[in-house]
């Protein structure tokens, strides 16, 4: 693979950025603050790659942080676009599109019967915890450290992702009191959870929680957490709420859900459901969902909630992913990436611990496993920016963060696979 060049385009549109937007940007990791330099101003992606404003073309396993589960502007997506944009970008009334898209989330997702369709991650996880304290008419929630579930106030506690990427202890400007009823317990620690129903069971609404954490890179759950967590919230009468805006659509077309066998009693979902436009939902037991406005007494309103440009993207995207194929290949060329990658890094000695889950995976600079956000801080910092810099002057983007995933498309093929094992070759014999 030939190396890419200099990004003097980039640099000059970076500058203008950051006299216009805080850092340059408008979501904090994409201003490389974790790995120093530049970041590639992205002009056009087609299938497994994007070329920058300097002419530079980079195999991505961004993918828009894991939306673009078909790769960069499928035909399929495309013209779902022109003919929905053609016909209206917006309506601020009831379409047919919106019906079909919620009647296809309910069927491919276990513990979906009706669906709230919003505009992001944080708006889903947001509107969950207002229905679930509603539901149960308690105030305290339960999370775990290392999980991003948005931005709102409450769940900035402990909320790995770009926070951990930028050492951010929570933040400021959330209150005391916004936080005071958020419980951040340990990630995996079965025992944790136990001590904190038995403290405080009866206050708990729910215990909100990534099914395969994807927000401190991917650490999949220990055997028996997530079943603990079924079995304590039944047992306390508190609502377990699935955070698959990740794992939705990624894993398996009926979530992490369908394949772990634990249906949760609500579930937000994003990303991969919008086709590479903004669009998330939430749902779950037609019960609960009847207390949402207008049916019931929970406010939760939004102007472009199910916005005909993002419903008809996201429906063309749930709609290919019934071909069970996807996945398959999904997996293959997923495994076969971290198996390439872990021999190289192996053969160089450089010390390292590779976690995937379906088509998301990560690249830990620590010995594993990576279990929790305390293992995932050991990761060598250091070591994974000069990784970074080296794969991406060889034509290799992956997320600027070590806090993060990587991601497969289905445009990526075997001659993606060997070009980026090439580059990891390449740079870890170079010396990380």
């Amino acid at each position: 693979m030939s190396e890419t060049g200099s990004r003097p385009q980039s640099a000059r549109w970076f500058e203008r950025a950051r006299r216009a937007m805080p850092g340059g940007v408008n979501s904090p990791v994409r201003a490389f603050g974790a790995v120093g330099g530049v970041p590639p101003f992205i002009r056009r992606g087609r299938g497994p790659r994007i070329e920058d404003e300097d002419g530079n073309t980079y195999i991505d396993y961004v993918l828009s942080w894991g939306p673009l589960i078909l790769g960069h502007a499928p035909e399929v997506v495309t013209a779902a676009l022109a003919e929905a944009a053609a016909e209206g970008t917006s309506f601020g009334a009831p379409t047919r599109w919106e019906a079909l898209l919620a009647e296809e989330l309910c069927d491919a997702v276990p513990g979906l019967e009706m669906v709230r369709l919003v505009n992001s991650g944080t708006e889903a996880a947001m509107s969950a915890l207002r229905l679930a304290r509603a539901y149960t008419g308690r105030s305290r929630i339960v999370k775990f450290a290392g999980c991003y579930h948005g931005h709102a106030d409450s769940l900035l506690v402990e909320a790995g992702s770009g926070v951990a990427t930028l050492g951010i202890p929570g933040t400021p400007g959330v209150t005391a009191g916004a936080a005071a009823d958020t419980i951040s317990l340990p990630y995996n620690d079965i025992d944790a959870v136990e001590q904190a129903f038995a403290a405080y069971g009866d206050t708990i609404a729910a215990v909100i929680v990534e099914p395969v954490a994807g927000n401190m890179g991917c650490v999949p759950p220990v055997p028996g957490f997530l079943e603990a967590l079924r079995r304590l919230t039944a047992q306390h009468g508190a609502l377990l709420i699935f955070d698959e805006v990740i794992t939705g659509f990624r894993l398996h077309r009926g979530g992490a859900q369908a394949v772990c066998g634990i249906v949760p009693d609500l579930t937000c979902l994003g990303k991969v459901i919008g086709g590479g436009l903004p669009l998330a939902a939430y749902g779950g037991r037609r019960e609960i969902m009847a207390m949402v406005a207008p049916e019931g007494p929970v406010y939760q309103a939004g102007t472009l909630s199910g916005n005909p440009l993002a419903v008809r993207a996201g429906l063309a995207v749930v709609q290919a992913l019934r071909d069970e194929g996807i996945f398959r290949r999904l997996d293959e060329t997923a495994a076969a990436l971290t198996a390439g990658i872990g021999e190289a890094l192996s053969a160089a000695g450089v010390p390292h611990c590779i976690q995937r889950s379906g088509s998301m995976f990560t690249v830990f600079f620590t010995e594993g496993p990576v279990r929790s956000l305390d293992d995932a801080r050991r990761s060598d910092a250091g070591r994974f920016a000069r990784f970074f810099h080296a794969l991406l002057q060889r034509g290799v983007y992956i997320p600027p963060s070590p806090y993060e995933c990587w991601f497969v498309s289905a445009a990526h093929g075997p001659a993606e696979v060997e070009a980026t094992l090439a580059a990891v070759r390449d740079a870890a014999a170079g010396g990380l």
